[in-house]
């Protein structure tokens, strides 16, 4: 489904409604929330965002479905009925395939960069919606004229309108686009569009993330993968050049995939992580928090993901429960791996023939222990505090035994074994005891020459290596299944090693604190509520967060150790041995200055900082900081922040941290936490999972083969690509095609590409009918307007109204019901009908006023859909002629259609509302009792101002009341009800009369009346119960309350009206 003009479509995964916003369309429901803040596809049909609900109208849609469902029951028995009385033809195998609508080629003939040269409507390629030659030309006009630059007022400040900034949460360039990506950039640019369309200086600034870990990942494994090299085997400076190569190869097709989704950002501006200037501000950021004290270097426990060989941080840490023993693949290993077990051994009390029992469930760390804990209340162990045991494998080592309230009496068998320099509650325990801190670990895994015989061994081969030396000695006690938490990293599915190393940290709590503050007073506001409070417990229990990486791809410490002459070893203990700079030469004269009269040499530290550490200061960055650029005078704070949910912690919160830190100010006022996309099967989009979807694959379409051959073209192991391809075939057994039904589980967007065509169509319509020197008129409204064209125009005021008070709210799903309602009900369904009544008018100056209220309607509704259909509105905006001294290049940068009172008319609502309320109940029953003559219908109006409507504009009810009509009589309240007719009460306002006798089975239509009857009566006790429950009206808001009674009067008279036409069929049937 090409294109971009799609951004919401009605069923579905709000990035599939927003999809690309390509081609498809626009939803008038989205999904909702869930508990944790996704959806996913089986959720589709849900609302995301509460909309208002009316009862009545409700009320109101469940008759006409009814109705609707007992016509197409009616039918389906006719056409079986008719289809028994036809001779059998003869059988014909079914097509196993579906149909492909074919898409009429169209080459654009517009020069990049100039205004799109428009083919004429009757051309064969656009006579219906075409995405492709539609969106064809327009963005690279857009981008050539500069249309989504900031525009300043003369002075070169903001507009007085006010500002609207965003600063792009930036994709990673690791792969291709996502649809998350579609869906974030989508709601962006909606607001981006609608804020610059309110006449304000905008920006929104684009950019991409280095994304340390996992574009590191990716490169190592392509470059395995087609050289069987590993970076170190072609060194540092030549893995950063091809690390680069591939930014630059994947920064462009995100770039093009951007542009291809109509996103209007800055280009000028646009930012990469690693770019000077941004290694500019991260070097800057670091020497201030270094020399504040905020940053300070220790070595201390981290959290070691052994794949990568590098520290991650809490965040990137995912916790598994078991409930006993399970067998798990660890990255490394051929066989499973035994977790959950816990295994009891002994431990001998030095110069004694005690034996201490110890339960672990990590054996292998046994070999890093240096001390053994008991309660200092437990009687049990109370004497042997003081001496020591012996360690079973190293000789030399023995471990003091020490009394510590953390240790329970109740776990286990009591005693603890110690080992500071693999797990935190020992690290606390071994700085309490002055215990040995012992590394039994190299950074790949494997075991170190602290573990004396064991050392080469790998860590979890040392598991059972260890337990079976304990069973030798016959110190092995016995193992038992143990519900336990792992810890595994998100990055590389490995299990989680604590390991010591000296590591660069920031202090964290201080700045907690301030950034909890300003969520607390409002100045950055967090939505949805549940987001907010997530954000306060985590704010409240943070940790200082570890900084280093030890990896290549990032942005490298500006630290250097000072390696003097009589002592050469590189980054030792001593932290006082280190200098920050902003290069090696600052770094010296500040060594120099430290250190005066002493011979050193520089080195620096080869490892990176956390990519976090860098994007936290993206919001200013971006805009010029460190300097005193005008950017950062302009645009800082930014208005607002839209992304998902899953990085609150991992991003928001750091740059809100970090903004107040270092600028004084927080980085934006408000933050949107949008879903994030899942698969059919509830998981989370994932690379190695092989659930990815490219959006460009859903604009242009792509075979099963194809989706397969980009598996094979990335860094799966077999294993994952084995996966990856299965889950592929049964998601998209036919690939993604471009003009059919979609399965994401994706089959959605073929009905609202037929959505964007009834637009089309439309506007077709409303050029058609202006005469090609037509110009509008300079006023919307000048007062001769009839009935519907005031009720089109008081409906288009309205949905402005509706529209901006939505967007200011975010409320999306809500803005998109609002569109829907105004396209395809208001103007489509209703206004341009009538208007085909109104343009056959013989009165000249009545067919203008029709001219220019369709010219009205349609360029309110083009302009109100530009921000959610770019391409669509800015392809038919430029087709209609502008008002007299209307010079607006582009519809994007119309001015967004606000309330109008002067065509607020309620009046015209309430008669014009009477009609259609006639012109339903007329289409309902002549549905309901097809006739082959023309039906003949009758109108009883129950009071005289709606009498004296319905006979003024009898020509436009039947213009609205479509075919098979033969005559329509307006009636009285005080004319008898016409016999031998079925009614339809509308209300208590009027009811329309079907003249049936002789036409239906009348006991048929008894028993399906009796059921109305038995129904409204049901209705009608409900509303009475509620209405005279004293606690129901004391806890409703009094609209709710209105709502009821209204409902109550409708039942009563819909039973008076059912009660009157049952004895009429009684009557007929007697006479």
């Amino acid at each position: 489904m090409p294109g971009a003009n799609l951004r919401l479509y009605s069923l579905g995964i709000r990035a599939q409604l927003i999809l690309l916003r390509p081609s498809i369309a626009l939803t008038n429901l989205a999904p909702k929330f869930t508990e944790a803040g996704t959806f996913s596809q089986p959720q589709q049909q849900q609302l995301l965002y509460q909309s208002s609900f009316n009862p009545t109208m409700a009320d109101e849609q469940k008759k006409a479905r009814e109705q609707e469902k007992e016509r197409k029951k009616a039918e389906k028995l006719k056409k079986f009925a008719d289809k028994k009385a036809q001779p059998a033809a003869p059988a014909q195998e079914k097509s196993k395939t579906k149909a492909i609508s074919e898409v009429p080629t169209y080459v654009d003939a517009t020069p990049k960069g100039e205004k799109k040269i428009l083919a004429g409507l009757d051309d064969e390629r656009l006579k219906a919606y075409n995405p492709m030659a539609v969106e064809a030309a327009h963005y690279a006009w857009w981008e050539q004229m500069g249309f989504f630059r900031p525009e300043f007022a003369a002075d070169h400040k903001p507009k007085p309108e006010g500002t609207f900034v965003i600063i792009e949460p930036p994709p990673n360039v690791t792969g291709l686009l996502h649809m998350g990506h579609a869906l974030s950039g989508t709601l962006q640019d909606i607001m981006t569009r609608y804020n610059r369309m309110k006449g304000k200086t905008v920006l929104w600034l684009p950019g991409c993330d280095h994304a340390g870990i996992s574009t590191q990942t990716v490169v190592e494994k392509m470059l395995w993968r087609t050289e069987k090299k590993t970076r170190h085997d072609i060194g540092r400076e030549k893995f950063l050049e091809v690390a680069m190569e591939w930014k630059e190869s994947y920064h462009k097709k995100i770039s093009a995939a951007k542009r291809r989704m109509g996103l209007s950002v800055d280009w000028d501006r646009e930012a990469f992580s690693m770019d000077e200037p941004r290694q500019e501000a991260v070097s800057e950021a670091f020497i201030r928090l270094y020399e504040d004290g905020t940053i300070y270097r220790a070595n201390r426990l981290v959290n070691w993901d052994v794949q990568l060989r590098t520290a991650v941080s809490n965040l990137e840490v995912d916790s598994l429960e078991l409930k006993g023993r399970t067998k798990l693949s660890v990255p490394g290993y051929e066989r499973k791996i035994d977790f959950g077990v816990m295994t009891y051994f002994h431990y001998e009390i030095d110069g004694s023939d005690e034996k201490l029992e110890i339960a672990t469930t990590r054996p292998e760390t046994l070999l890093g222990d240096s001390g053994v804990a008991v309660n200092p209340n437990d009687d049990r162990y109370r004497h042997l505090v003081g001496k020591n045991v012996r360690h079973p494998f190293i000789t030399d080592r023995l471990l003091p035994i020490v009394a510590d309230d953390h240790v329970d009496r109740e776990f286990g068998t009591g005693v603890v074994k110690i080992t500071p320099a693999h797990d935190q509650n020992d690290f606390n325990i071994g700085k309490r005891h002055n215990l040995q801190f012992i590394n039994i670990l190299n950074d790949d895994g494997t075991l170190n020459s602290n573990t004396g015989p064991f050392e080469g061994q790998k860590r979890y081969e040392a598991r059972y290596t260890v337990v079976a030396e304990l069973k030798a000695k016959g110190l092995f006690s016995r193992e038992e299944d143990n519900a336990m938490v792992l810890k595994l990293s998100n990055r590389s599915h490995d299990v989680i090693e604590p390991l010591m190393k000296p590591q660069w940290w920031m202090r964290m709590r201080e700045m907690a604190a301030e950034a909890i503050k300003v969520v607390q007073n409002g100045e950055v506001t967090i939505f949805p509520a549940s987001e907010e409070k997530k954000y306060f417990r985590w704010m409240q229990d943070i940790d200082d967060w570890c900084l280093s990486r030890q990896l290549w791809w990032g942005h490298r410490v500006p630290a250097y150790y000072v390696v003097m002459k009589d002592d050469p070893s590189k980054f030792g203990s001593d932290d006082s041995l280190w200098v920050s700079g902003r290069n090696e030469a600052e770094a010296r004269q500040k060594a120099e200055s430290k250190f005066p009269n002493k011979t050193f040499t520089l080195e620096q530290d080869p490892d990176v900082f956390d990519t976090w550490f860098s994007s936290g200061l993206w919001p200013f960055s971006t805009l010029g900081w460190p300097q005193k650029a005008s950017d950062l005078e302009n645009f800082y704070p930014t208005s607002a922040l839209m992304t998902a949910w899953d990085i609150l912690f991992f991003w928001v919160a750091r740059m809100i941290m970090l903004g107040l830190k270092l600028n004084g100010a927080v980085p934006f006022r408000e933050v949107y936490c949008h879903p994030i996309i899942r698969d059919s099967e509830g998981r989370k989009m994932s690379k190695s999972l092989g659930n990815v979807i490219d959006p460009l694959d859903v604009i242009q379409g792509i075979s099963l083969d194809v989706l397969h051959e980009k598996l094979k073209q990335g860094n799966l192991d077999p294993k994952e690509l084995q996966r990856a391809t299965k889950y592929q075939k049964s998601a998209f057994p036919d690939g993604i095609p471009q003009f059919t039904d979609v399965d994401f589980d994706i089959k959605v967007m073929f009905a609202w590409r037929k959505f964007c065509n009834k637009i089309y169509q439309a506007a077709k319509y409303v050029i058609g009918s202006l005469k090609n020197d037509f110009v509008p008129n300079s006023k919307a409204k000048i007062g001769k307007e009839s009935l519907a064209e005031r009720w089109i125009l008081h409906k288009l005021t309205n949905t402005a109204k509706a529209m901006n008070d939505a967007l200011e709210k975010r409320e999306f799903g809500r803005c998109t019901t609002i569109l829907h309602q105004y396209w395809l009900h208001d103007l489509c369904d209703t206004y341009i009908e009538q208007s085909k009544y109104l343009l056959s008018s013989s009165n000249a100056s009545e067919q203008r006023s029709a001219q220019d209220t369709l010219y009205t309607a349609l360029d309110g509704a083009l302009t109100l859909m530009h921000p959610f259909m770019p391409f669509l509105t800015e392809e038919l905006w430029q087709r209609i002629p502008r008002r007299q001294g209307d010079e607006t290049p582009s519809i994007s940068l119309a001015h967004y259609p606000v309330y109008d009172e002067s065509m607020d008319d309620p009046a015209a609502e309430a008669d014009y509302g009477l009609l259609l309320d006639i012109c339903r109940a007329n289409r309902s029953l002549v549905a309901a009792y097809p006739m082959d003559a023309g039906a003949q219908l009758y109108c009883q109006l129950h009071d005289d101002s709606g009498l004296a409507v319905a006979q003024e504009h009898l020509g436009s009810i039947k213009s609205l009341s479509g075919k098979g009509i033969g005559s329509i009589k307006i009636l009285p309240k005080e004319e008898a009800k016409p016999v031998g007719c079925v009614a339809y009460n509308i209300g208590i306002k009027a009811a329309v009369f079907l003249h049936v006798q002789g036409h239906v089975d009348l006991e048929k239509e008894i028993s399906k009346a009796s059921a109305k009857l038995s129904k409204a009566n049901e209705g009608l006790q409900k509303c009475q119960k509620l209405l005279g429950d004293t606690e129901f009206l004391d806890r409703v808001d009094a609209k709710i309350a209105n709502v009821e009674r209204a409902k109550l009067k409708d039942y009563e008279a819909e039973i008076r009206s059912t009660t009157d036409m049952i004895s009429q069929f009684q009557s007929l049937m007697l006479g």
